[in-house]
């Protein structure tokens, strides 16, 4: 029963996003990533990560990047294959550009390269507000915590080095969390409209979380659809400007469907000479920007 009305249809479209990859055979799974193969040569694959598929198993999940990758390469290669091996990590709700190895000595190389931050990795993502300035650096590090409250869990939270004397205005460092791990993040707005914006972000640093709690609490930002760090002390769905939800055509009862909107849209891996890869945002995130009227530049 498909519901004639389309904000009822995209709604239902939204709420199965999360949905859809758990409820597949692995097989399935597997099949599905090899018509996301944007390149492979005898080093590596590329893959476009589909929305709500994790790439780490854990309680609860069903179906993750990393159980599939040996169906993957028998699929990509024959059935002598090895299986292939994760590089790098991209959170469940994040789409695009993922990179994987086919031997655990490319794996190697590319990680040290990560971790080297030889990678250059450009993500998009729709923010609600706009960043003042349009472009600039957030340079504050990041510490896990717990939020007490009446259901207590943890999140990432910044942890800065400096505060604001409240006598003069003047910044005064200030004994940093040993905890806190330090975090940079290059950010530039591409269009604004609708109360929202469309960001372009370089992670330089790669710590968890980091770009949805740089964008929420370090740029008072937070990503379209990121129902964790749009608040700190509740566990609530993020709370639209009004002209965003009349853009959008819902109501901020049905906001818990909006998908976080954070995808990895550019790698550049320097193996032997600089590749270069690039992922379109998926429909529903092209479906959001028509919607706020944010203009796609054009690359």
């Amino acid at each position: 029963q498909v519901p004639k009305d389309p904000t009822q249809r995209w709604l239902r479209e939204l709420a199965a996003l999360s949905q859809q990859l758990q409820q597949v055979h692995p097989n399935v799974l597997a099949k599905i990533l090899k018509q996301r193969t944007v390149y492979q040569n005898e080093e590596i694959v590329v893959i476009d990560k589909p929305y709500g598929l994790p790439v780490h198993g854990g309680p609860g999940i069903k179906n993750c990047v990393a159980d599939v990758l040996p169906i993957l390469a028998k699929m990509l290669e024959g059935m002598k294959a090895e299986p292939l091996h994760l590089c790098h990590r991209l959170d469940k709700e994040t789409t695009g550009v993922m990179v994987l190895a086919r031997s655990k000595e490319a794996a190697q190389k590319i990680r040290l390269l990560f971790k080297t931050r030889q990678v250059e990795k450009i993500y998009w993502a729709v923010v609600l507000g706009n960043p003042d300035p349009a472009e600039g650096v957030v340079e504050i590090p990041i510490v896990e915590k717990e939020v007490q409250s009446h259901q207590s869990h943890y999140k990432m939270t910044l942890a800065p080095s400096y505060r604001l004397c409240p006598e003069d205005g003047r910044e005064v460092k200030i004994r940093g969390d040993r905890n806190a791990e330090s975090a940079v993040t290059r950010f530039r707005r591409l269009a604004a409209a609708s109360a929202c914006s469309l960001l372009e972000l370089q992670p330089i640093t790669g710590v968890k979380h980091q770009l949805r709690v740089h964008l929420a609490y370090g740029l008072g930002c937070p990503i379209l659809g990121d129902h964790k760090y749009s608040h700190w002390s509740k566990l609530a769905p993020q709370k639209l400007p009004e002209l965003t939800l009349r853009r959008l055509k819902l109501e901020q009862s049905k906001a818990r469907h909006l998908p976080l909107h954070l995808h990895a849209h550019r790698l550049c891996l320097p193996l032997g000479q600089p590749l270069d890869f690039v992922c379109k945002p998926p429909l529903f995130f092209q479906k959001t920007l028509r919607k706020l009227e944010l203009d796609i530049p054009k690359d």
